[in-house]
């Protein structure tokens, strides 16, 4: 356990792993209290905390729209950042080796994020995401350049049945020479999700083989929904 980052439960590598390995995802539970959450989703009208604001159905990305955080990014932001990397980067290294890639992701955020910016990736690319009635985020993968760690977590700032209605988290895995397959993860406000940005492994009964995922948010049909994303690589 990292300290400062589970609240009420015990968030350990090994559940981590056991979640994302099986499933290409694995529930956090609680992450952020209800005021943490409400004072982020309060800075979405607040356009100096942020660097770039995105509507979706420009880019025709979905229905909705989202803003990438500016530095120096809020506490519970970094604190997430931070505290979630020493838990993910031993099962992205595992994953690595496991698909025989060259790569190895270095033990610390800073060292990752130097590693990003040497290579021109220097863009903040945490974000606070906003949806309203109708609208949704299409399936997609959040690679913004040539150094993209494997692992992400999203973390709901709203109350499904509250805040919100619809408005699913959806993650599907594309297996060779089959059909795609989905899973619906539920989220409760402050609680959080970490899951696979692009490929992991999976074990047949030959050894391991790659699977694609792709993640995405079904359409909101009642109220406002926020969530933020914690992605542990800068972009170009």
């Amino acid at each position: 356990m990292v300290d400062g980052l589970a609240r009420g439960e015990t968030l350990t590598a090994a559940r981590l792993q056991e979640g994302l390995d099986t499933f290409g995802y694995a529930e956090t539970g609680p992450v952020l209290s209800e005021a943490e959450c409400d004072a982020l989703s309060a800075l979405y009208d607040q356009d100096n905390a942020f660097r770039s604001h995105v509507v979706m159905k420009r880019h025709g990305f979905g229905e909705g729209e989202y803003k990438y955080f500016a530095h120096p990014l809020p506490e519970p932001i970094a604190r997430l950042r931070a505290a979630f990397y020493p838990l993910l980067v031993p099962i992205a290294n595992q994953w690595a080796e496991r698909m025989g890639l060259d790569i190895r992701y270095p033990p610390t955020l800073e060292d990752m994020l130097a590693r990003c910016h040497a290579a021109g990736q220097a863009r903040p690319t945490p974000l606070l995401l906003k949806y309203g009635p109708g609208d949704y985020n299409c399936l997609h993968q959040d690679l913004y350049g040539e150094h993209a760690f494997p692992i992400q977590v999203a973390v709901l700032l709203s109350a499904p049945g509250e805040d919100f209605e619809g408005g699913e988290f959806v993650l599907t895995e594309q297996r060779p020479r089959m059909q795609s397959k989905a899973e619906v993860v539920p989220l409760r406000k402050g609680y959080g999700v970490a899951f696979a940005v692009s490929q992991r492994p999976k074990r047949g009964t030959r050894g391991d083989y790659r699977v694609t995922h792709r993640h995405g948010v079904s359409r909101v049909r009642a109220g406002s929904r926020f969530t933020t994303g914690i992605i542990f690589h800068d972009a170009a």
